[in-house]
């Protein structure tokens, strides 16, 4: 166990979110824009379709937990591990994630705003994540979620996703490896999921992006464009271990 000093609260991780409720929208975009972005990270991104990388858009908010409650929004890619060598020929979807399973596919969040300065300085100094404060506006009350993402005034997105079927499943999930940069360090976060109340479905996200630079990343990367699955949880508890440097 090792303790963190948060605005003059101390914080031991494990970290647990006890509930939370999280929507996403993943894309299928340019794998060699999406290899320009995360250039930086040392990661590799994983061309799971000729051509094509993974991109997802996901917005929660956070209910209870052993943090401040706070709603937050992510710009993940799917990436191979650190350690598995050259990527492989370009082959089937099959085959790429036969060889993801094997290796163990991991997640690079390359942004994860915030809407309160305790979650932001929280998720910095404990897991080295790139938290920075956002205006984060989510309607989660009617049938179609929505997420709208503003920066010094400047509108990021707004993201809608409708739910689709609901899925026979609850419990624990082993979700791909986090990893984190900040500051030139690249980190790797253990995490566990408890699901309840999944819905998913192909396609259901609209998204219109705005003039800031993240909606020009995420414009370069090909969107907006049509989701190849959206997900929704009602209920998602998470537990968040020490980062480890790679």
């Amino acid at each position: 166990m090792a303790r963190h000093l948060i605005q003059g609260r101390e914080i031991s991780t494990p970290v647990r979110v006890r509930d939370a409720v999280a929507c996403a929208a993943s894309y299928l975009v340019r794998v060699d824009a999406a290899r320009a972005v995360i250039a930086y990270s040392g990661l590799d991104v994983a061309e799971v379709l000729p051509g094509r990388a993974l991109c997802t858009l996901a917005f929660a908010e956070h209910a209870d937990g052993d943090l401040e409650p706070c709603r937050e929004f992510a710009v993940s890619f799917l990436t191979r591990p650190p350690d598995a060598g050259p990527p492989p020929r370009t082959r089937g979807l099959r085959a790429n994630l036969a060889e993801l399973r094997r290796t163990g596919a991991g997640s690079f969040v390359h942004w994860l705003p915030a809407d309160q300065g305790f979650a932001t300085e929280a998720g910095r100094v404990i897991w080295g994540f790139p938290r920075e404060v956002a205006d984060i506006d989510l309607r989660l009350a009617s049938p179609y979620k929505r997420c709208v993402v503003r920066r010094d005034g400047r509108l990021v997105l707004d993201l809608l996703v409708r739910p689709g079927m609901p899925l026979p499943f609850a419990g624990t999930v082993t979700p791909p490896r986090a990893y984190g940069q900040l500051d030139g360090v690249t980190r790797r976060v253990p995490w566990s999921a408890a699901l309840r109340g999944v819905r998913a479905r192909f396609g259901g996200a609209l998204i219109r992006l705005g003039n800031h630079p993240i909606a020009k990343e995420l414009s370069e990367l090909g969107l907006p464009r049509r989701a190849v699955l959206t997900g929704t949880v009602s209920h998602l508890a998470m537990t968040l271990g020490e980062a480890k440097q790679l």
